[in-house]
């Protein structure tokens, strides 16, 4: 264990976590929500901190980003922990439970970057769970990995206090944002939770000039309807985030979700459609098979820039540039 940051140690031996929105307060050896950070003796410490449950070698378009060095590899890791408590989280074993809980392993912040050059990688992603819960830990990790010359890219869902986050940010290079809904009510319901700290998170991540991707589930009967879609894209484009792109995914029964159907194909591209009518300019649909779903064109004269098939990208050498009209498509294409 390591001793955590963010916290306030109370006269009566308890702690008030202060690293989310929860800001838990934590008797003698219990965890807050997120399973992985507890009490001992009046000091907060994760479990965590460099407790690793996954490893492995991805391509940054499974992150999902699209925008961000399309055709390079990532060292992805997870720690077990989330403070989120979606009902259909397709990675429950690992998110949902402490990381005493399961199988894990040591993984040290400068052996993080070492490994990450070993395999090749040019940009390492903390994923598959929620790291912010360990927050610390990728604080460490990223600062190494900067140091050595890699990008780190972080997927989230957000849910986190503008301390710890601005501290976390100068070493995060992009971002993809999970937006589960844009109902407060859809949050409490699902992922108990709410809407507004993740805004905050968005719009602190943007004024840091970190490259942002935002994905939107669709579950059917919940956080589908076009009204939200609507609401939530002119958000985005008022704020001004129009030009990041929005992955509108496809919902899979999982967890305690099992009895909702999968989202409908036709839903989907309903959602892309009306993004793109209040004004998203990169509107990209995932979970599919769907051709052309994760292709992109230009956004001005329609040209096709980089065409994908999975993660595979099958046209590579794009630099950022339209070579039919000249317009500069945002992202970061090359290192």
């Amino acid at each position: 264990m390591k001793e955590a940051d963010y916290y306030i140690s109370n006269p009566d031996g308890t702690v008030v976590c202060m690293l989310c929105p929860h800001q838990c307060k934590i008797n003698e050896d219990i965890c807050g929500r997120c399973r992985s950070r507890m009490n001992r003796g009046g000091h907060l410490y994760s479990l965590a901190y460099a407790h690793i449950c996954a490893m492995h070698v991805d391509p940054v378009e499974k992150k999902p980003l699209l925008h961000f060095l399309p055709g390079e590899t990532c060292f992805s890791l997870a720690s077990a922990g989330c403070n989120l408590s979606c009902l259909n989280c397709q990675n429950w074993s690992v998110s949902q439970v402490s990381p005493v809980d399961i199988p894990s392993q040591t993984l040290l912040p400068e052996d993080c970057a070492r490994l990450a050059k070993k395999y090749g990688c040019r940009a390492v992603a903390y994923t598959y769970t929620e790291p912010l819960t360990y927050l610390e830990y990728v604080r460490d990790c990223a600062s190494a990995c900067q140091e050595a010359g890699l990008k780190n890219i972080l997927v989230t869902a957000g849910y986190v206090n503008e301390k710890p986050l601005r501290d976390l940010l100068p070493f995060i290079d992009a971002v993809n944002i999970d937006l589960k809904s844009f109902s407060d009510e859809a949050y409490r319901k699902v992922c108990r939770a709410r809407l507004q700290p993740v805004l905050d998170t968005m719009l602190r991540m943007h004024e840091a000039g970190v490259w942002i991707e935002i994905t939107r589930l669709l579950i059917p009967g919940i956080h589908d309807r076009e009204e939200d879609i609507r609401v939530m894209s002119h958000w985005l484009v008022e704020y001004g985030l129009a030009d990041n792109p929005l992955h509108i995914s496809r919902f899979f029964p999982r967890y305690k979700m099992q009895e909702v159907e999968a989202t409908p194909l036709s839903s989907l591209v309903s959602a892309r459609r009306i993004a793109q009518e209040e004004g998203m300019r990169f509107v990209y649909i995932g979970n599919t098979s769907l051709a052309d779903a994760e292709d992109t064109h230009c956004p001005d004269c329609g040209n096709l820039l980089v065409k994908r098939e999975g993660y595979t990208v099958l046209s590579e050498g794009f630099s950022g540039g339209c070579p039919v009209c000249g317009a500069k498509i945002p992202g970061v294409w090359t290192f």
